[in-house]
């Protein structure tokens, strides 16, 4: 009985963890690819369903960037 209980419980905790990890592998993943050139800097947005309001492209690439640096602390990645 404490056995299914413990195995319950793990499986609980283990859920949550499961979606922040895909959620980072996508920031990630988008980041990259905004990094080269594959996608602009309103789709990497829109793929990253993040609040921005503006409408110029230029403003969106200071936007996306300062949002990918936040992944990348360590380095000094210029995109």
């Amino acid at each position: 009985m404490k056995y299914l209980l413990l195995v319950t419980v793990l499986l609980g905790l283990s859920a949550p963890s499961e979606a922040v990890t895909t959620r980072m592998f996508k920031v990630l993943d988008t980041c990259a690819r905004y990094r080269l050139k594959e996608k602009t800097a309103l789709v990497a947005i829109k793929d990253l369903k993040l609040k921005y309001e503006g409408k110029d492209e230029r403003e969106a690439e200071l936007f996306i960037k300062l949002y990918c640096s936040v992944f990348t602390p360590n380095e000094n990645v210029d995109f």
